[in-house]
């Protein structure tokens, strides 16, 4: 079966919230590139690079779902790599959708909700203001710091990088994927002892041990794939199109 390009881009624009979530200036979230109107197999892949492109044309996929798209530096140029992925996409007639702080804070598909429900958090709220909105997800669990880490491993496929600044055993756990390391703050003032997050700068080493809070970094990548199969298994209920996940994971 195939379903309309446009059916499916509205759809995603309003599930998403698009138009109405804050994001980075060059963030361009939803369609960045269409194809010649339809879509009967979707991809999604964390970053919308060469490697995933090629990907999606060896899967035949005619629709390719991110949550990093194309264009952060602004007003490039389509020449060197930037007009080899457009030239791709469109000579294989693969659409392109990205959907960035809209897939971070959704409460249903969103990367933090998605992490914090495998993690079994209890009682999930909304915390830590970004662009004047909630972005993450904290939850109470009874378990041991060791023990999370452990969860948090097996769950994504890594050995996470421990700061230890906090409690043995994790009570408040708040969840921002990706780059959260710069919202250590936001978490200790949302009364949260063990943070996950996917990677930090390095004086949030500090800012963890002098705020005697845990900070858990398992990876930029790894801890924003969750989004991005739990927004494809949505579009499979809801349409019937086969999706596939493409991993190509960077280690960072």
């Amino acid at each position: 079966m195939s379903l309309p390009l446009r059916d499916l881009t509205v759809h995603l624009d309003a599930y998403l919230r698009v138009a109405e979530v804050s994001d980075a200036a060059h963030a361009l979230n939803g369609l960045q590139v269409e194809n010649a109107g339809a879509v009967s197999k979707v991809a999604v892949a964390v970053d919308a690079c060469q490697a995933t492109i090629d990907a999606s044309a060896a899967h035949d996929a005619d629709l390719l779902l991110v949550h990093h798209g194309l264009f952060w530096a602004g007003l490039e140029p389509l020449t060197g790599r930037h007009g080899r992925r457009v030239r791709s996409l469109i000579r294989h007639n693969i659409a392109l959708y990205s959907a960035h702080i809209p897939l971070d804070l959704h409460p249903e598909v969103g990367n933090n909700a998605v992490l914090a429900r495998l993690l079994g958090l209890d009682d999930p709220q909304p915390f830590g203001d970004y662009l004047g909105q909630q972005i993450g997800v904290k939850g109470t669990l009874s378990t041991s710091r060791a023990a999370l880490v452990d969860t948090l491993g097996d769950l994504l496929g890594v050995e996470p990088m421990v700061i230890p600044g906090g409690p043995d055993d994790a009570k408040c756990v708040g969840v921002i994927t990706g780059g959260g390391g710069s919202m250590i703050r936001n978490a200790v003032e949302a009364g949260v002892d063990t943070f996950i997050t996917g990677e930090g700068a390095h004086h949030t080493y500090f800012d963890a041990e002098e705020a005697a809070i845990n900070v858990i970094y398992a990876g930029h990548y790894a801890t924003e794939t969750v989004g991005v199969k739990a927004l494809a298994e949505h579009i499979e209920h809801k349409f019937g199109l086969p999706w596939v996940f493409l991993d190509h994971p960077t280690g960072l």
